[in-house]
This record gives C-alpha cells, structure tokens and sequence, in this order.
C-alpha cells in the first residue's frame, strides 16, 4: 500500500474511540478512494454497479422536540471515485439524533446533498417512519443453487482465485450460485464480516466445489466489503470464461448499517437488493 493510501486510512476514525455528536454535524462524514482497491486488481473486463447501505438507525426531532425513528436506504453509483467509510456515516446519522427536522423528507434532502457532496456524485436516499414500512422493506430469501451443503474438504483461507474451476467441454448454462459462508475482514480492525454472495452467470458451468472452495478462501482476507465483490467479479471474470456475470454481496449489519455491493458485466444483469433474514 502506498504512503498516499496509509495517510487516508490513518485518519479514519474506524478503530479510534469517537467522540458522539450531540448536533448535527455533515463534516463527520469520510471517504475512502475505490483505487485502494482496484489498483491491485487485474480488471480486464469493467463492471456496472451500485453499493446499497441500508440505514436501520436513523432518529430525529420533529419540531416539537419529538422523536422519530426511521429506516431507509443510500444508493451510491459504483463509478464514484470514493465510498463513504461506514463508521463515519454512523456517527454522521447519529448527529440527528437531537436536531430538529421539518419533516421526514427534510432529512432525505440533508442525507442526500450531505453524501453526494462528500462523494461527489449523486446518490439516492429513501426513508420511511418505521410505522410505515412497506413490503419491499421485509425480509426475501436467496434465490439459487445453495453451494454451502457440498460436502468438501476446505484447506485455503487465503483468498485464492486458482480455486476456481470450469468444465470448458460443458453446455452454455445460466444459473445463480448462493454461499451463506462468505466471511472476510475490515481492513482497519480486522473485525469479521459476515455476508451472503451470489453469483449470477451465463456460460460454460462453473465447477460448484471450486467456487465454494474459492468463496472460503476469502475468510482470512482483509478488505472493505465493496471491495471484496470487486475481487470476486474480477478473479471469475479473469480466471473463468463466462459470456456474463453478476455479483452481489448481503452483507450484516455494524453500527445500524449493512452494505450490500453489486456488480456486473452490463446494467441488464443488475437485480434489485432485498434485505435477507440475516440483516
């Protein structure tokens, strides 16, 4: 890693005691640059794609001093030169916690100009009153081949894209493959990160044990959770011959927030993001 990148990660609040404010404050929010990661990545083939971060601890005043608790959603474009790093998002969403708001959509607008400046690109912002949550908000299971029932002997815990492999004499065949078992580190605390991964395919079959086998891998590697979704579109675009793919990550939630990476080989192959019965 070089200097440049060392400075920005030592001055993240991420693993430092913090201070909580007691007023709203949008300089609290900080960014880290998505070239950490891709600089170290052999991207041949460029990805589409969206980071979702659900918010389940969002609260503010009414004016009349009143309490409101809300839920909701930031969706931020994965062409942004920068992601927001999630503990600092935390203690900006808690800067709320004793300010006055008009109303609901008052602190959408506030959330909205706050990350998109910081970020410098657009992102979507949606709130609901928890008494107002609608279906789309509710618990969806994983749709696709579970991998995680494949009895096999695991010996790597250090990602290794040689892992995977594929029948190149096989049939074109399109199918998703789900692994609940996905498990990687902050690259600051080294705290684990649970997740579900999918993985959406088209082309020559996948052998299942391997990508198993390389999902595994992953449990000791160090990184941020979009880019751990980069490394896996990357390494099975690079080391597998696949006409398209898509992957994504259901991460669970720190702090109030989980984030939920996207990416794929064009827009058609993007799926919407549901909150899974882990988040």
């Amino acid at each position: 890693m070089t200097s440049k990148y060392s400075d920005i990660l030592g001055n993240l609040e991420l693993g430092k005691k913090s201070k909580y404010s007691t007023s709203y404050d949008p300089t609290l929010l900080q960014t880290v640059p998505r070239s950490l990661n891709r600089d170290s990545l052999n991207i041949q083939v460029p990805f589409v794609g969206y980071d979702i971060w659900q918010l389940y601890e969002v609260s503010f005043l009414n004016n009349k001093g009143k309490p409101i608790v809300a839920i909701g959603t930031i969706k931020v474009d994965c062409a942004s030169s920068c992601i927001t790093e999630s503990k600092s998002l935390k203690l900006y969403l808690n800067s709320f916690n004793n300010t006055k708001f008009e109303n609901l959509n008052a602190v959408v607008n506030t959330i909205k100009k706050d990350v998109s400046d910081a970020l410098g690109v657009d992102v979507l912002v949606e709130l609901h009153e928890v008494s107002n949550i609608t279906d789309e908000m509710h618990t969806s299971n994983s749709d696709g081949i579970l991998l995680d029932n494949i009895d096999c002997e695991i010996t790597e815990y250090n990602v290794n894209p040689d892992l995977l492999k594929q029948d190149k004499n096989a049939d074109i065949v399109e199918e998703t493959l789900v692994s609940h078992l996905l498990k990687s580190n902050c690259l600051i605390t080294n705290q684990p990160d649970w997740g579900t991964v999918h993985i959406k395919y088209k082309g020559k079959k996948l052998d299942h044990e391997s990508v198993l086998k390389y999902i595994i891998s992953m449990r000791n590697h160090n990184e941020f959770h979009e880019h751990c979704v980069e490394r896996i579109f990357t390494d099975l675009q690079n080391n597998t011959e696949l006409e398209e793919l898509c992957v994504w990550a259901n991460y669970t939630r720190r702090g109030g927030i989980d984030i939920n990476p996207i990416r794929a080989s064009n827009k058609e192959l993007l799926v919407p993001i549901y909150r899974l019965i882990r988040q």
